[in-house]
């Protein structure tokens, strides 16, 4: 999920209108949530999960292009967060529920609906919240990285040929735990302010280069590792922080006995 501070700024002085160029993009991003749930329905698995990481794309790149155009409204903030429950929610919880999460009955169309409404709230919280923000993270885990940390996982198992009860049960955790970490408070690395002075501007360049090298080996397997890596990231900086009170508190704490 972008960064919607860049709507609410301007949202006054483009209140009701409608600009062509982001509102495509965003609806290539809901076409391709859309998509991807068709696919689901009809058992094609992997265009399903590919369709969710491409909605990911456009839904990255439409935010970009409003503020480089200066094309912002409010009209984009609410019709984008209408286009993301659906590429974002209700396809990937589709996509799991359809591939493994069937079997389970009652519990796995509820955990299904448990993501989506997770999705829901993770979408009306951060449309709530203020715009005095900094934009460097998202509290909570975006819905994009979610539901691409569920599509990747299927392109995984897929690649690898994981069957039977292990992916089964792996995916209705996935699930939950995706849909708690959406709700959280846990506080995430948001890319799209990027910091980089003009001294970095070549380094940052040569990483990126290196990165899409890195995934372009094996997709299947450094997409779904990336993912990991990002969604971990939550619970891993909360863990960092409350250890490192805790190593001032001893500090001071001997400090005092001194």
């Amino acid at each position: 999920m972008k960064d919607k501070s860049y709507f609410r700024k301007n949202s006054d002085s483009a209140k009701g209108k409608i600009y062509l160029l982001p509102q495509l993009l965003t609806t290539a991003s809901l076409f391709s949530g859309f998509y991807s749930i068709v696919s689901a329905i009809n058992g094609h698995f992997f265009h399903s999960a590919v369709a969710i990481i491409i909605a990911g794309i456009f839904d990255g790149m439409d935010g970009r292009v409003a503020r480089m155009t200066r094309t912002t409204s409010h009209f984009g903030m609410e019709y984008d967060s209408l286009c993301d429950l659906v590429s974002f929610g209700v396809a990937p919880a589709l996509l799991a529920y359809q591939w493994t999460l069937h079997p389970y009955g009652r519990y796995g169309w509820l955990a299904a609906f448990l993501y989506v409404a997770t999705t829901a709230l993770r979408l009306a919280r951060f449309n709530s919240q203020a715009s005095s923000g900094s934009g460097k993270t998202f509290v909570g885990l975006p819905c994009p990285a979610a539901a691409g940390m569920i599509a990747t996982s299927v392109l995984f198992c897929l690649f690898l040929e994981i069957k039977g009860s292990v992916k089964d049960v792996a995916m209705l955790i996935l699930v939950y735990i995706l849909s708690y970490l959406m709700v959280s408070s846990y506080r995430y690395l948001s890319f799209k302010h990027p910091e980089t002075t003009k001294a970095k501007t070549f380094q940052a360049l040569v990483a990126m280069v290196l990165v899409i090298m890195v995934v372009a080996t094996e997709p299947q397997i450094t997409l779904f590792i990336l993912g990991v890596i990002y969604v971990s990231s939550g619970p891993a900086n909360r863990i960092k922080g409350f250890l490192k009170k805790e190593d001032k508190k001893e500090i001071k704490d001997k400090e005092v006995e001194i």
